[in-house]
């Protein structure tokens, strides 16, 4: 039986291009990691709206 990591929610957010995707990795409050994967259109448009949130 392989032995199993903690999963917590220490550590940077992450964002890599993984395939065709663009895969994030976010830490998130309570432990654990919001994982998304992305299109290369669909990870430019959220950077538009987190800069449109942001100022």
């Amino acid at each position: 039986m392989a032995a199993m990591k903690p999963r917590t929610g220490d550590g940077p957010m992450e964002a890599a291009k993984e395939g065709r995707g663009i895969v994030v990795r976010i830490p998130i409050e309570g432990g654990g990691r919001l994982v998304v994967e992305l299109t290369p259109d669909e990870a430019a448009a959220l950077g538009e709206e987190l800069r449109g949130a942001t100022g």
